[in-house]
């Protein structure tokens, strides 16, 4: 496929059911790993055929896999998405990448997590690209800038997702804040320090 050409086979549940869950069902390797992740890049796709091409392919995907979907176009976060993935049990990923929301901005615009279980990508710094962060926390040895806003919202939506019984996911990118284990321990003792 060549970039910017249109994918005949994008959110086509029967190619992702033969090439990928059969495969992994297959493999028993389902108690090792988390939700499926489907990360969507912004695009020209318009937000109308966008929801129904995914509604389409949960609807056509097995139930006893977990599901997450990360959008990165800001203008989808609403009603329709939300009601989408609330139908189908598929949880929002609740991403800290540049151009998006922060994860705060996020959840109000969701009202409610959507599935029993949520996600958390710690990415990028808001409004700094990839290039720049990547640049900046070369070579991801230490933290090279803190983002309190980012740690505080995440410790927020763990602890209400834990409130409500939720399995929580939070996955952490060297590029968020220069070290992906250091920002662990800071949101481990943060949450444990918590009341």
């Amino acid at each position: 496929m060549k970039a910017g050409q249109p994918n005949p086979r994008f959110l086509d549940a029967n190619l992702f059911n033969e090439t990928v869950l059969t495969p992994y069902r297959e493999a028993k390797f389902e108690p090792h790993t988390g939700p499926f992740l489907f990360e969507f890049q912004r695009d020209d796709l318009a937000p109308n055929e966008f929801f129904s091409r995914l509604d389409g392919f949960f609807g056509h995907l097995p139930k006893d896999f977990s599901y997450a979907v990360e959008i990165r176009n800001t203008g989808l976060l609403g009603p329709e998405y939300h009601k989408i993935l609330t139908t189908h049990g598929v949880a929002h990923v609740y991403n800290h990448w540049s151009y998006m929301p922060s994860l705060a901005e996020q959840h109000t615009r969701m009202r409610t997590f959507t599935a029993p279980f949520t996600v958390l990508r710690l990415l990028t710094p808001l409004k700094m690209s990839y290039e720049v962060a990547k640049k900046r926390g070369e070579p991801y040895h230490k933290i090279v800038g803190a983002l309190p806003q980012m740690r505080q919202e995440t410790v927020d939506l763990v602890k209400q997702a834990v409130t409500e019984q939720r399995r929580t996911h939070v996955l952490v990118n060297n590029r968020s804040e220069g070290n992906a284990p250091l920002t662990i321990q800071a949101l481990t003792h943060h949450l444990l320090e918590a009341p």
